[in-house]
Formats: C-alpha cells, sequence, structure tokens
C-alpha cells in the first residue's frame, strides 16, 4: 500500500509502486484536470506539482512519492494562479485548450520560485511544455505580465 497525500488529502491506495501518478490522479480519483499527452514526460500536459516544483506525473511512479506534497490544478486555487488566468485570458493563449493545464501548473511554479523571471528564465522553465497551437509568444507575454502585475501589487 503506498500513501500520498494530494491535494491536502491523505490517500492509500493498493496499486502497484511503479504506477503513473497520472494514473491514479485521473482513472482512480477523477481528477480529470491533469491530461495524458505524450506518456514520456516530453510534453508537459501532465504537468502536477510535487512539492511545489513542476513534476511530469506520467513518469513519476507513486511510490516515489511517499511523504511528499502533490496538488493538481483541481486544488491550486492562488492569487498567483489566479493573476495567470486572467493574463492567459487577456493575451489569448488558450486556443484548443489541451496544453494550458501543464502550461499553467509550470508556470506558477516558476513563479513561486522567481517572481521577475527573465525572457530566457521563462522560455527555458516552459521549454518541456509543448504547445500544438504555438501560442509561445502569448505564454511568455503572460507570464511577465502577471509576473509584472504581482510585483507592482506587493510595492
Amino acid at each position: 500500500m503506498t500513501k500520498l497525500n494530494i491535494n491536502g488529502n491523505d490517500i492509500h491506495t493498493e496499486l502497484s509502486a511503479d504506477t503513473p501518478l497520472l494514473w491514479l490522479l485521473r482513472d482512480e480519483l477523477k481528477l480529470t484536470a491533469t491530461k495524458f499527452g505524450c506518456g514520456l514526460g516530453q510534453c508537459g500536459a501532465c504537468t502536477v506539482h510535487v512539492n511545489g516544483q513542476a513534476v511530469r506525473s506520467c513518469i513519476t511512479p507513486i511510490a516515489s512519492l511517499s511523504g511528499q506534497t502533490i496538488e493538481t490544478m483541481e486544488h491550486v486555487n492562488t492569487e498567483l494562479m489566479t493573476a495567470l488566468k486572467r493574463q492567459w485570458q487577456v493575451h489569448n493563449v488558450p486556443q484548443c485548450g489541451y496544453c494550458q493545464v501543464g502550461q499553467l501548473m509550470t508556470a506558477s511554479s516558476l513563479l513561486n520560485q522567481n517572481q521577475q523571471p527573465s525572457i530566457h528564465e521563462i522560455e527555458q522553465a516552459m521549454s518541456g511544455n509543448i504547445c500544438r497551437c504555438g501560442t509561445y509568444g502569448r505564454i511568455k507575454t503572460a507570464i511577465l505580465q502577471t509576473a509584472e502585475q504581482l510585483a507592482t501589487e506587493i510595492k
């Protein structure tokens, strides 16, 4: 049995220790905001936070997560995420929308660690997230605008 803390709840599962977190989230817990994309950890659609860090849930075995805090989009309801979502809308980032949860989870992890990232730091942090619609420029702008907005509100 594996014990995990997901979205503030202690979860006990009998799934095999090598089961990817994504399948526990989607199939067992019905937390479907986290998407299945490539299954190889290369597209970022399955991104969740583990101890605040962006992690690919499709390649992360549940056994490796014991004692760690896991958050999905269903639970991340912070001022930062609200600000990011607002800028996503302002800059018309979502097109098909499939990658957006992973994009937002990665962006929020970045801004939690670095409130004033450079373009290079944004590109580096977001490089593992694929957007089939090609809205990368809009994503970068939305992240920069969010950082600027939050910096202004803090002062």
